[in-house]
């Protein structure tokens, strides 16, 4: 007797992919066959990258850890929609604080009552308990240092994007 296949949906924005991201994706892997990162379009948020770019920019970003059970998906429209057509029977969220929680838990009631989609929290590790993307554009764009919170190829995109962005000189020497 065949066992259904165990698939979860990690939904974000991910504008940019953060070091806490990369850390619930590496740890959420290993709860479920399979973890589609799904990278959504939100209308109320704007965004520093393209869809497309994000997805291509965490392709990128997963390729070097060889996750042979995870891949990167983009969706529009609701987020249990896209999860009810891959057959997603859980939603990975990263939990940071008590605020998290507090949203991510009536979004998670909502999903089960409404798309019959449960939800999967994950902690977030201790030194990303504090960061977010936005924070991370912020502190880049004023001329902080972000490279201990994103991952090397980030910072290049930002700084294509927005041109320079202080970070240490030997950082850029680690990027391969």
């Amino acid at each position: 007797m065949s066992q259904k296949k165990r698939i979860a949906v990690f939904p974000g924005t991910f504008d940019p992919m953060t070091n806490g991201h990369l850390d619930v994706v590496g740890r959420g892997r290993l709860l479920f066959d399979e973890l589609i990162v799904a990278v959504g379009h939100n209308p109320e948020k704007g965004t520093m990258f393209t869809l497309a770019e994000r997805a291509d920019m965490i392709r990128q970003l997963l390729a070097q850890y060889q996750y042979h059970n995870v891949r990167v998906a983009t969706f529009t429209g609701l987020t249990v929609h896209f999860a009810q057509q891959v057959g997603a029977a859980a939603m990975l969220r990263g939990i940071r604080n008590s605020s998290d929680l507090q949203f991510e838990f009536q979004v998670a009631l909502t999903n089960r009552v409404v798309a019959e989609v449960e939800t999967v929290f994950i902690m977030t590790s201790p030194e990303f308990a504090f960061t977010s993307s936005s924070l991370i554009k912020q502190i880049a764009w004023m001329g902080g240092d972000v490279s201990k919170l994103v991952p090397p190829l980030v910072i290049e995109r930002m700084l294509a994007k927005r041109g320079p962005v202080n970070i240490p000189d030997n950082h850029l020497e680690e990027t391969p």
